[in-house]
């Protein structure tokens, strides 16, 4: 074969590698992403699908996520910052983080959610906070249903009770400012140290309490309402609740993060993220069950409804400043945490 053949098949074969090679989306966008790890995997599935952009992401609670975005200040890694409890990405807005993007579904949001969460980040769920019972091990320990949160100072709850870290777990911290606000902080921290003596399990995410309490390793879990159903939903023999004294709730967040790498799909993102097809996918591939922020998106019909329960008038721009939360959370790890058993 000539030089001049050989070049011709060759420029043959580059032609068609395009066609042939399997070749992935050229876009990319990068998610930090904080719900129940089946829902990341089912975002990273489907939104290739529907837009053309790959994806990629990293799972974190809420409270790693702000300190990973705070780590990483000058060059941020991410693009986008999806679901975790508020106050994180209330502090995140605040700190210059995450940047105020208005999406062309805004008016399909949830006014109560828009709302509350003041401009400062995108309403992506809402869910109420409570605990998961194993009622087999409460009666084997001979301790009642827990009723209120200061139930859970009973000695009769010694290593029964299971607590998201609120230096991890967007979870722990909405119960530390819950209770604040309910008792006001120096009844709160007397409280969560008398409960402090119950606990079996500080946890690194909000939904491995109810993890903890399907599998019988203890009698209550603290997480939100929606990881417990999950729980009952794959078999675990346990039932659910929240205090009757009051308890707080969720707005998840959905931000854009200021100078990420890929910021046009990052809005792509956003923008698909808040449809009701893409919201459908917490329930039906992520094993999750809150209440969806678009309006013309199905309730799925086993979400705990805020009807059914007494939910407090949580103050998430007050709970979600930085100086409160940081205080909240360093005197949290500095009075309780330390405490012997």
């Amino acid at each position: 074969m000539t030089v001049r053949k050989a070049w011709l098949v060759l420029a043959g074969l580059l032609l068609l590698l395009p066609a042939s090679s399997g070749a992935g989306p050229a876009q990319r966008v990068v998610v930090l992403c904080s719900p129940n790890p089946a829902w990341c995997d089912a975002i990273k599935e489907e939104f290739p699908k529907a837009t053309g952009i790959g994806l990629d992401y990293v799972r974190l609670s809420s409270g790693e996520g702000l300190a990973r975005l705070r780590a990483e200040r000058r060059n941020p890694s991410f693009d986008v910052w999806f679901g975790g409890t508020g106050d994180p990405h209330m502090v995140a807005f605040e700190e210059g983080l995450t940047e105020a993007y208005r999406p062309r579904s805004w008016n399909d949001l949830r006014p109560e959610l828009r709302e509350a969460v003041a401009g400062k980040y995108i309403p992506l769920y809402a869910g109420i906070l409570g605990w998961a019972l194993n009622e087999r091990v409460l009666r084997e320990r001979n301790a009642p249903v827990p009723r209120t949160w200061k139930d859970l100072a009973d000695p009769r709850y010694r290593g029964l009770v299971a607590y998201p870290n609120p230096n991890t777990s967007g979870t722990g911290y909405t119960m530390l400012a819950t209770l604040v606000q309910l008792y006001g902080e120096r009844e709160a921290f007397d409280l969560l140290k008398q409960i402090h003596r119950n606990v079996a399990e500080y946890t690194r995410s909000g939904a491995a309490p109810g993890q903890l309490t399907g599998r019988g390793e203890v009698a209550v879990g603290i997480t939100f309402i929606h990881d417990a159903v999950d729980q009952v939903l794959k078999g675990f023999p346990i039932s659910y609740g929240a205090p009757r004294d009051g308890t707080g709730y969720e707005i998840g967040g959905l931000s854009l993060v200021k100078g990420g790498p890929n910021r046009a799909a990052a809005i792509t993102f956003i923008e698909w993220a808040l449809t009701p097809e893409a919201q459908r996918l917490g329930p039906e591939k992520g094993q999750s069950y809150q209440i969806p922020s678009n309006s013309k998106t199905p309730i799925p019909p086993v979400a705990p409804r805020f009807e059914a329960f007494r939910v407090i008038k949580y103050d998430f721009v007050k709970y979600g400043s930085a100086a409160v939360r940081d205080r909240l959370v360093k005197r949290w790890t500095d009075e309780v945490f330390p405490l012997p058993k």
